[in-house]
């Protein structure tokens, strides 16, 4: 064989070498970014379950407080087992806009404040929600680094043919971001 041959083979076998290893390596992201998202979505799914129990917990003490009630109601109709990752992570993002208004409404209740059922609610609350905090961080860490691959070059060539698009982080909303105030 020619020497040119030779390196014509070597370099096909370097490129075939590489799409194979940046394949596995982008199999691999998106694996991990699944497997953050179903961890993630263990807690939404817990907190999604306790807000009738909350609704009903404030429903009698705050009837002036009807429209916030309605919107927490009407997004949790929602079946969440037949909603996409995107839509979860879409009306978890709605949620997380409305419980603080909840909260900081259910500081003007003295009687619900007492109240040994919303106590224990918000509690279980509480904890969800550190937890989904602490998911949150592990799959947004998985997203970015997924992100970055199919982003950068040479990966990025592998990805778009192959089929990989970026995943969309969990950010929270603009309402989460400001502090709010809840004394018990």
């Amino acid at each position: 064989m020619s020497p040119f041959l030779i390196t014509i083979l070597v370099i096909i076998a370097a490129i075939v070498i590489y799409v194979i290893s940046a394949y596995n390596n982008g199999i691999t992201l998106r694996n991990y970014v699944r497997e953050a998202f179903s961890t993630m979505d263990v807690y939404l799914k817990k907190r999604w379950d306790l807000i009738p129990n909350l609704i009903e917990s404030v429903k009698g003490y705050m009837e002036h407080e009807k429209g916030l009630l309605s919107e927490l109601t009407e997004l949790r109709t929602k079946n969440y087992a037949d909603m996409s990752t995107s839509e979860k992570l879409q009306a978890n993002m709605q949620l997380g806009s409305i419980m603080p208004k909840l909260l900081a409404v259910a500081e003007n209740y003295p009687n619900l404040r007492a109240s040994e059922n919303f106590n224990t609610l918000m509690n279980d609350i509480s904890s969800v929600e550190e937890d989904i905090a602490n998911a949150r961080k592990y799959y947004n860490g998985t997203v970015r680094k997924f992100n970055t691959f199919t982003e950068v070059f040479p990966s990025n060539i592998i990805c778009s043919f192959f089929g990989f698009k970026p995943e969309k982080l969990f950010e929270i909303a603009d309402s989460e971001r400001q502090n709010i105030k809840v004394k018990f």
